[in-house]
């Protein structure tokens, strides 16, 4: 197998900066709307452009990201600082649950969940900085367990593999109260543990643990029940209540879209009537205004994503590389599949953005810088060749048409 230098993987970067073009069209379409909503339920102070603009500084910021790890930093560098990365990431997570037992102004809180560092006219959720850690530095473990020959062994894997992830899923699912982001990063970690070699046993014992804890925080949790009760009344066909609005009003607005759509514009459901329209609910808005033809054209260009990436991890030799490029496949896999499934009443509504498409700075950020990434190591893939295969004869097959017609006469 030779590894070689060529062009990146066109359908990663179109589909990705096609997701975020989509994304900006829609929220200049509802941003008025949800300013209006706010502003005459909270008297606040909202311009019509706000949320545009806001949107449209996510994606220049993700853009700067996604090509900054694209073409500028090379990820065999950034493997280097995976244990400093995450331990700058728990920390981060540590100082806000410090920040908010406190009382702290810089901790930014809503719905009484505090996930947010409040900077004044900048907002930072160090949750998402702690998904694209938690990848980086399982990939640079796993590898370098998998060389060392000590993977599965319980003081040299086990251990440290326990501690860094329970830490992340202790201080993101308990301290901020965010399932949802839960998730994604439960997805990246079993995701990199099937592809890392360990034995399916251990596997498993690991994920039967990991449901029953799950099951756990979700049982003792009377918010998290009440969401649990809403799903099962809904999927019952039971009467409509404040618990089932959410979803009840998500359906309607996908139904509403029909085949074809409202229309970019003119969406009912974004004028107050669903929550979180720009955020955890914009897959049903763009049922309504795209209809049944624009979400299955959306969940296609995921589908050619998520299956590039897939392929790209196929074709990379190098274990790390490959490891990297399944855990952010995971990330992003998790969200779509779980925001789409939440906003049908296929699970109960966890609160996940979708990515690319969803209103918000830092979620975006960091999967684009994350899809970077993989961008960067589709430019690298392994070939065989054959034993006898001429070079030449790979030339667009046998050379220019001139050589061919001087070999003709």
């Amino acid at each position: 197998m030779k590894t070689r230098r060529h062009k990146s993987d066109l359908v990663i970067l179109f589909a990705t900066l096609g997701l975020m073009a989509l994304g900006l069209i829609v929220i200049y379409a509802i941003g008025p709307m949800r300013a209006n909503v706010l502003n005459s339920t909270y008297g606040t102070d909202y311009a019509s452009n706000y949320f545009f603009l806001g949107q449209l500084r996510s994606v220049i910021l993700s853009l700067a990201a996604f090509f900054v790890a694209f073409k500028l930093v090379p990820y065999k560098y950034i493997k280097k600082f995976a244990k400093p990365l995450i331990i700058v990431a728990l920390a981060m997570s540590v100082l806000l649950w410090l920040f908010s037992a406190t009382g702290s102004s810089l901790a930014k809180c809503e719905l009484g969940q505090c996930r947010w560092f409040n900077f004044g006219i900048v907002s930072f959720q160090p949750a998402e900085f702690l998904k694209l850690a938690l990848v980086i530095y399982l990939a640079d473990f796993l590898a370098r367990k998998k060389e060392e020959g000590t993977i599965g062994k319980w003081r040299e894997f086990w251990l440290p593999l326990l501690i860094v992830c329970g830490a992340s899923l202790g201080l993101v699912v308990v301290a901020q109260g965010d399932l949802g982001t839960g998730v994604a990063l439960m997805a990246i970690i079993f995701g990199t543990l099937l592809m890392s070699g360990i034995s399916m046993q251990q596997y498993l014992l690991m994920l039967i643990i990991t449901v029953v804890v799950a099951v756990g925080a979700v049982v003792v949790s009377p918010h998290r029940m009440e969401r649990i009760d809403a799903w099962v009344a809904t999927l019952s066909g039971g009467e409509s209540s404040d618990s089932t609005y959410h979803v009840d009003n998500a359906m309607l607005a996908i139904g509403v879209g029909g085949f074809f759509g409202v229309g970019v514009g003119n969406s009912v459901q974004a004028t107050g009537y669903l929550p979180e329209s720009i955020n955890d609910s914009v897959f049903a808005i763009m049922g309504e205004t795209f209809g049944f033809v624009g979400l299955f054209l959306i969940i296609a260009v995921f589908a050619a994503l998520l299956l590039r990436m897939l392929k790209v991890a196929e074709g990379t030799s190098d274990l790390s590389d490959r490891l990297l490029i399944v855990g952010v496949f995971s990330w992003t896999l998790a969200q779509v599949v779980v925001n789409i499934m939440a906003m049908t009443g296929l699970v109960p509504v966890t609160g996940i953005t979708l990515p690319l498409l969803s209103y918000g700075g830092t979620s975006m950020i960091f999967i684009a810088f994350a899809i970077g990434l993989v961008l960067q190591l589709s430019c690298y893939t392994s070939r065989e060749v054959k034993e006898n295969e001429n070079i030449s004869s790979r030339r667009g097959v046998g050379g220019t048409h001139h050589s061919s017609r001087r070999r003709r006469s």
